[in-house]
C-alpha cells in the first residue's frame, strides 16, 4: 500500500522533561496507556524540518520543506503479543494552514499554523539549530547546539526510549487513531547549550508550565533521517 507521507526528517533538537502522570492521564487516548521509563514518564519539546515532503508520493513545490515544533509524551498499546510504544501530540506548530487542516483532517491532531523560520549551523563538528515562531506580536523559539561527532544510541538508553517510538496515537470521538512511523535508528549530539524561550502556559496550557519551566532531564539533537508515515487506522 502506498505510504500516506514520506519526508526526511532532519536536526530534531529534543528537550526532555520528567513530568506528573496525573497530568497526562487525561490525554492518553483509549487502548494506550502510559509508557514509563524506569517509573517516570516524560513530556518532550522537539523542533525540527520537513524535507522533501511528499503526501502519495507526490510533491506539493509549495508545501514540500518546512518546520515543524511539537509538544509530545509517550504511551503504548498491547497489540496480539508486543507491545506498541508511540506517541501523543498535545499540540504541533507548522508554518502554514493548508499543513495544519490536513494534518487534524487525516489524523485529528492538534496543528496550529504559525509564521516560523530557522537557522542550522553545522560546521565542521559544530552544529547549532533554531526553530523560531511568532504568536500574536511575541516571537518565540527553541535554540540547541552540539559539538562532536553524532553517537549511536546505546540498546536501553534514555535516548532510545525518547527516540524509539514507532506508533502515534490520538484520541477521537469514535475511539483511538493509530498509526504507523518508520525510520532507521538515529544518531545524536548530546547539547552542550539549550533554550525554551516560549509562553509556555498560554502555547500548551497551565498544567503544563510547572513542567516546562524546570530543568530537562536531557536535551539532545538527533540527525534524522528519511521517514515514512502510514495511513491512520481508526481502533473501537
Amino acid at each position: 500500500m502506498q505510504p500516506f507521507l514520506t519526508a526526511n526528517w532532519r536536526y530534531l533538537a529534543m528537550l526532555n522533561y520528567t513530568v506528573d502522570p496525573r497530568l497526562l492521564a487525561p490525554l492518553v487516548p483509549p487502548g494506550t496507556e502510559i509508557d514509563f521509563e524506569n517509573g517516570e514518564t516524560f513530556l518532550s519539546v522537539v523542533g525540527f524540518l520537513f524535507l522533501d515532503t511528499r503526501l502519495l508520493g507526490l510533491p506539493n513545490p509549495l508545501h514540500r520543506d518546512f518546520e515543524e515544533v511539537n509538544l509530545r509524551f509517550y504511551v503504548k498499546r498491547k497489540s496480539a503479543d508486543t507491545w506498541r510504544r508511540g506517541v501523543v501530540f498535545i499540540r504541533e506548530l507548522v508554518p502554514r494552514h493548508a499543513i495544519a487542516l490536513i494534518a487534524r483532517a487525516c489524523y485529528g491532531e492538534n496543528y496550529l499554523a504559525v509564521p516560523m523560520t530557522h537557522e542550522i549551523e553545522h560546521v565542521d563538528s559544530d552544529v547549532k539549530v533554531e526553530f523560531s515562531w511568532r504568536r500574536g506580536r511575541k516571537c518565540e523559539s527553541l535554540k540547541m547546539s552540539a559539538t562532536g561527532e553524532p553517537q549511536s544510541i546505546p540498546a536501553g538508553s534514555h535516548a532510545e526510549f525518547i527516540s524509539e517510538h514507532y506508533w502515534g496515537y490520538t484520541s477521537l470521538r469514535s475511539g483511538c487513531g493509530e498509526y504507523r512511523v518508520e525510520h532507521p535508528r538515529w544518531k545524536i549530539w548530546n547539547a552542550t547549550s539549550f533554550e525554551l524561550n516560549a509562553g509556555v502556559a498560554t502555547l500548551y496550557g497551565q498544567q503544563f508550565a510547572e513542567t516546562l519551566n524546570q530543568q530537562p532531564r536531557s536535551a539532545f539533537i538527533a540527525d534524522g533521517l528519511p521517514i515514512t508515515v502510514h495511513a491512520r487506522e481508526i481502533l473501537l
